[in-house]
């Protein structure tokens, strides 16, 4: 009999004001145990993601002819290599995110909640799911939920038709009175997963003490691996070398724009100029903070509502606000399909790297759940039904990939919130104005 001891699921790495976290490794797991005893188990390594992307879509080269994704559309073809396990969904509708418009867009898609008009501070909306799932699943790790964007400044006052900026800053709410500022800068993100904080001179004067975060566990790291079979030390290696990756990214951004000789004053130091190196790099570290089970819980704005972003490297050079107020133009019908399925392609590498990322019995992606989407369907009127929805993962290994589920329009969204949230261990019998689940989406779990 092996009575080897396991190492702990929470073990970390500790350095000079840095405390690594580890993947999970197969000394964590005791000699001679089921997997679904362990930390290796499905049950317990679930995650969840919210992805939100503005202003609707291009309905025609968005929906699937059929029930399947044998075919997909122009949006959608970034998808091919990882669409057996993502989930189109249609006919879903915010009820409370009318009277339309780009704040409540934002503010309904994880509350299903309807804003309080105000221009005020007495703004009042809902708890989202992601932090309904992060007061369930997030208490064991570091962070209960990590908050993303992509941009920088949020805007204050008054936003859109009455609206507070908050409602269109703001993705997630712990409370209906606590929206949750969301972090673009991927270096304050990084030190948030594995570095020390601080002001921005502090985290500048950090970087000139060390090349590095990891230098400072390097020998603790040597240490460490000795421990280990051959297999978990190739583990070990693969995600310090991820980490080191993304931090080299951020150096280089840093100093690229350092030696940039032109006023950037909205641009902070260490963000890429280009939008998508930004945006992976913001994926990136989803990945490992899922990897290393820092947080359980993510939400990530890709864009803001009413955003005048261009994006020449697709050749769209109109902004994206203009070109979704399409009036059914041709040419604008085809610009915001690029924008649309540019984002989607973003989306689908992440996928890729999620599945190819080995955990437990299966892979990250196996074990995560994702939800991308928008709060807008047809952005020229400002609709909130029949939204362009992805639900992506494989709730440990139960979700029925490559298919395309049609609602009946106006099929409440609050149900696949619902649905999701019990997929991840939070069983409740009811969300907002769900009227029931969207478990058809899943394989029926046999005990």
């Amino acid at each position: 009999m092996n009575n080897r001891k396991s190492l702990s699921r929470r073990t970390l790495l500790r350095g000079a004001g840095v405390a690594f976290a580890l993947p999970l490794l197969d000394a964590m797991v005791p000699a001679g145990t089921a997997i679904a005893a362990t930390a290796a188990a499905p049950s317990r390594l679930r995650r969840i993601g919210y992805i939100y992307t503005p202003m609707g879509f291009n309905p025609k080269e968005w929906m699937p002819a059929g029930d399947d994704l044998n075919e997909l559309p122009f949006t959608l073809q970034p998808l091919e290599n990882v669409k057996e396990q993502v989930a189109v969904v249609s006919g879903l509708e915010l009820k409370n995110a009318y009277p339309g418009s780009h704040a409540t867009s934002n503010s309904a898609f994880l509350s299903a909640a309807t804003a309080k008009r105000t221009e005020s501070s007495d703004y009042f909306l809902g708890t989202t799911v992601d932090q309904i799932a992060a007061k369930k699943i997030g208490q064991q790790t570091q962070l209960p939920s990590l908050e993303l964007a992509m941009d920088l400044l949020n805007n204050a006052g008054q936003c859109d038709n009455g609206y507070a900026c908050v409602y269109q800053n703001n993705l997630s709410w712990s409370s209906p009175t606590t929206p949750l500022p969301a972090e673009a800068h991927p270096r304050i993100v990084f030190e948030s997963l594995f570095g020390e904080g601080g002001s921005t001179d502090d985290r500048r004067a950090a970087l000139q003490r060390r090349a590095s975060l990891l230098d400072s566990v390097t020998e603790e790291m040597k240490r460490f691996k000795k421990q280990l079979g051959a297999g978990d030390q190739n583990k070990v290696d693969d995600y310090f070398q991820s980490i080191r990756e993304v931090e080299r990214r951020i150096q280089r951004a840093e100093a690229s724009v350092q030696d940039n000789p032109l006023p950037d004053l909205d641009r902070p130091v260490g963000v890429p100029t280009a939008y998508a190196d930004h945006a992976r790099l913001m994926f990136d570290l989803q990945l490992l903070a899922f990897q290393g089970d820092i947080t359980r819980v993510v939400s990530f704005q890709l864009a803001r509502e009413a955003s005048t972003r261009t994006y020449p490297e697709i050749g769209v050079t109109e902004p994206h606000h203009p070109i979704s107020h399409h009036g059914n133009n041709p040419d604008k019908l085809k610009k915001l399909a690029k924008i649309n399925q540019f984002h989607v392609s973003l989306f689908a590498e992440f996928l890729e790297k999620m599945a190819a990322t080995n955990e437990g019995n299966g892979s990250l992606l196996d074990h995560s759940l994702y939800l991308y989407g928008s709060g807008m369907g047809d952005p020229d009127a400002h609709d909130h039904t029949d939204l362009p929805i992805l639900v992506a993962g494989g709730a440990a290994g139960n979700m029925r990939g490559g298919m395309h589920k049609q609602y009946d329009k106006g099929t409440p969204m609050a149900n696949l919130h619902l649905t999701l949230l019990n997929k991840v261990g939070i069983e409740m019998d009811s969300f907002a104005d769900s009227n029931g689940t969207s478990d058809e989406l899943f394989e029926p779990v046999t005990l």
